[in-house]
C-alpha cells in the first residue's frame, strides 16, 4: 500500500474530524466559535513573530514550513526541518484527546531529560489567552474559567487536566519510529524534532524562553 504524504495525511485527518463532529454543534455555532477564537489568536500571532528586544533568544515554529527556527533577535541561529506536529493538525484551540498542536505564544516551563521521547521541553499551555478563547466559545464555563486562573495564581503555571488538555512541549523522537517522524505528523499535540536537534535546542534555551507556534 502506498504511504500517504505528510500533507495528504493531515488533510485526511481533518476531513475525518469534520465528519465526526457531534451533531449537537450547529454549523452556525461552529462558525461563530471559530471566528471568535481565531480573531483573538490572530492578534497575538501578528505581534509574536518578532523579537521582543535585540538579543532575545526565541523560537519560531511554523506549521506551513514544517520548521523550527531558533533566533537571537533577528539572527537565525538554527533551523530544523521537517518537524512533526500533532496527528490532528495545528489549530488555535485544542481539546483534550484531540491530538492537535495549539497555536500561540508560549514560554518554556521545564526540561525533562529522562523523557521516553529523549528530552521534553515543556510549554505553558493552556495560556490565559487559550482560557479566554475557551470561555468565549463555550468550551469553558465561567466556573471552569475562574478555576483556571485560581490554579494559575496558586501554582504559577496553568492546570494540565482541564478540557483543554495539557502536557504540550517540544521533544525528540526517543522510543518512537524515526522513519515515521520523517514522513508524518505523529505526536499527540507536541512538536517533535530529532533527538540530536532537541539536544541542540535545549542547550541554547532556558526556562522562560519564548516559543511561538504559528
Amino acid at each position: 500500500m502506498t504511504l500517504l504524504s505528510r500533507r495528504r495525511f493531515a488533510l485526511l485527518l481533518a476531513s475525518l474530524c469534520l465528519v465526526l463532529l457531534p451533531p449537537v454543534l450547529a454549523h452556525a455555532d461552529l462558525m461563530r466559535a471559530i471566528q471568535a477564537r481565531s480573531g483573538l489568536m490572530d492578534e497575538i500571532l501578528l505581534q509574536a513573530d518578532q523579537p521582543r528586544y535585540s538579543n532575545e533568544v526565541w523560537v519560531l515554529i511554523d506549521k506551513q514550513a514544517s520548521s523550527l527556527s531558533l533566533y537571537r533577535g533577528n539572527t537565525l541561529l538554527e533551523r530544523f526541518s521537517p518537524i512533526s506536529l500533532g496527528r490532528g493538525g495545528a489549530e488555535t484551540q485544542r481539546l483534550r484527546g484531540g491530538r492537535v498542536t495549539p497555536l500561540g505564544e508560549f514560554r518554556v516551563t521545564r526540561f525533562n531529560f529522562d523523557s521516553k521521547f529523549h528530552t521534553f521541553i515543556g510549554l505553558d499551555y493552556p495560556t490565559p489567552t487559550h482560557a479566554r478563547m475557551a470561555l468565549q466559545t463555550g468550551i469553558y464555563s465561567q466556573r471552569e474559567y475562574d478555576d483556571y486562573f485560581a490554579y494559575y495564581r496558586r501554582h504559577g503555571r496553568p492546570p494540565q487536566d482541564t478540557v483543554l488538555g495539557g502536557y504540550i512541549g517540544i521533544h525528540g523522537v526517543g522510543v518512537a519510529d524515526a522513519d515515521i517522524h520523517r514522513r508524518f505528523d505523529w505526536t499527540d499535540g507536541c512538536v517533535a524534532v530529532t533527538d540530536g536537534q532537541v539536544d541542540t535546542l535545549s542547550s541554547m534555551i532556558d526556562i522562560g524562553t519564548r516559543v511561538v507556534i504559528r
